[in-house]
């Protein structure tokens, strides 16, 4: 959803998208060229807001950011991935978070509709985190884990797959 909005305070609306309960992307796009942009450009974060906010500007979007929803054992065991497989999954968990697509992931149907996997490989090894974005309210990660063999493991897809069965009937009731 995004929608232009004219003249405003960047405090009250900071302040009114959080009483709302939203975490959004704040872009405020300068007219100025690319090259120019990053040098006019000052970033802003609060805690439910990232605001990029240029000297010069045409139009502002307002990009509602969904929270991420570890089910189960997925954040301990995400926790578990070396610090830069670690890193690597947050920013990846993030664009998703924006609406957009992870550097590296692909489809996981045999698990369920929706379902993704993010690939992150790292000089550890091979590591996944296995999400679903479909739904409304969150991104929610079913599993974390280190991919041993070349073809992923039954037992690692039928926990997600678990997983992802509780969370519809959950979000059904």
């Amino acid at each position: 959803m995004r929608g232009k909005i004219g003249m405003f305070s960047l405090d009250s609306l900071i302040n009114r998208l959080t009483a709302l309960g939203l975490k959004v992307d704040i872009q405020i796009h300068p007219r100025a060229e690319p090259s120019e942009r990053k040098r006019n450009q000052q970033i802003f974060e609060t805690e439910n807001a990232n605001v990029k906010l240029a000297s010069h500007y045409t139009e502002m979007y307002i990009i509602p950011m969904k929270d991420v929803v570890f089910e189960k054992t997925s954040l301990d065991d995400l926790r578990e991935f070396p610090l830069e497989a670690r890193r690597d999954a947050g920013r990846q968990l993030d664009r998703v978070q924006r609406g957009k697509e992870p550097f590296d992931s692909k489809p996981m149907a045999s698990i369920g509709s929706g379902v993704r996997e993010i690939r992150i490989t790292d000089a550890a090894g091979q590591f996944r985190v296995i999400y679903v974005a479909k739904f409304e309210d969150a991104i929610y990660v079913l599993h974390c884990f280190q991919k041993k063999t070349q073809k992923t493991s039954l037992p690692d897809v039928k926990l997600a797959k678990d997983r992802y069965n509780d969370l519809v009937r959950r979000l059904r009731k």
